[in-house]
């Protein structure tokens, strides 16, 4: 048994959020990279997403209030959450976590927002919610 609901790509996470009303994005970035890189723009679906660091900025620390925080979202243990970060590893561990709490249905969004390292060692162009061409938003 997976240890949460498994990934999903971008493009499906969009189909997603569209498909199912209760179905929330989950940003696990820091303000940082919410305010410098960018958000998701799920204004077309008429959501927007959730967001809660799982590290903090600047020392990259854990957030050991991870859990409390988005529980203080009223978001209930069977909604479908999409957590998204850089690249697709916090995000699994808030998927992992999420689900070890008993929340039934946390997806890793495969990629994240920016994907892996490129040959010139830039991101977002090879994968993710912005390679695939999905809506965001920056500053």
């Amino acid at each position: 048994m997976s240890s949460y609901a498994g990934d999903i790509s971008p493009r499906d996470t969009w189909d997603k959020l569209q498909s199912d009303p209760e179905a929330r994005l989950i940003d696990v970035r820091t303000q940082a990279e919410w305010q410098y890189v960018g958000l998701p723009d799920l204004s077309a679906l008429e959501k927007q997403p959730v967001l809660v660091s799982w590290q903090v900025f600047p020392t990259m620390a854990r957030n050991e209030a991870f859990a409390q925080q988005l529980a203080a979202q009223g978001i209930d243990k069977d909604t479908p959450l999409l957590f998204l970060c850089r690249s697709g590893v916090r995000s699994k561990a808030a998927a992992e976590l999420m689900t070890s709490l008993g929340y039934s249905q946390c997806w890793n969004i495969s990629d994240g927002f920016e994907g892996p390292l490129d040959d010139s060692r830039h991101r977002g162009d090879q994968a993710g919610w912005k390679a695939q061409a999905l809506p965001w938003l920056q500053g």
